[in-house]
């Protein structure tokens, strides 16, 4: 299988922190869950995290629940740089060591902390995906600017924007790719 056959069956995802997220992490975790099945149903095999806190390392735990029950799915975890989570309190330290672990491929995609290594890592998930599945507030900023790229790209995304939504009134906005 070539690489391009590869990223047609790979998924990556994106999101806000939770303190920038009205929403709570249940209905986070809910809502990536259902898109996470969606995704699997469609034929995806492979799901990139970039291992932030929040949504990123919420999907990739649900990824490893699922990978228990499903050995065909794998794990990428895409760190944008190895001390990423030094300064992290505890309790999100914990839950990125126990994902860095469990992932099935580990990427450190800058060798050290730089202003861009966030955007690298975000570009090197898109083009190495077939579909984002992101979830935010709405407002300008990184993830802003993945799901951007990600169009540019011609890759499906599935998004929650909390801002969007309440507008809109909407569940999410879905251009699967």
């Amino acid at each position: 299988m070539t690489e391009a056959d590869k990223r047609l069956r790979r998924c990556c995802f994106s999101g806000h922190r939770p303190e920038k997220l009205k929403a709570g992490p249940e209905t986070v975790k809910a809502w990536l869950e259902a898109r996470i099945d969606e995704a699997i149903a469609d034929g995806y095999v492979t799901f990139i995290t970039g291992m932030g806190m929040g949504a990123d390392i919420w999907a990739g735990e649900i990824l490893v629940r699922k990978k228990e029950k499903n050995p065909q799915l794998h794990l990428i975890a895409a760190a944008p740089y190895p001390t990423f989570s030094y300064r992290w309190n505890e309790t999100w330290k914990k839950a990125y060591q126990d994902l860095w672990k469990k992932a099935d491929l580990r990427i450190e995609v800058c060798k050290a902390f730089d202003n861009d290594a966030f955007e690298k890592r975000n570009i090197w998930m898109v083009n190495h995906a077939n579909r984002l599945i992101a979830y935010y507030n709405g407002d300008e900023g990184s993830t802003r600017r993945i799901i951007d790229y990600a169009r540019q790209q011609g890759i499906g995304c599935v998004v929650y924007a909390e801002k969007e939504m309440e507008e809109r009134g909407n569940a999410y906005a879905s251009e699967n790719g």
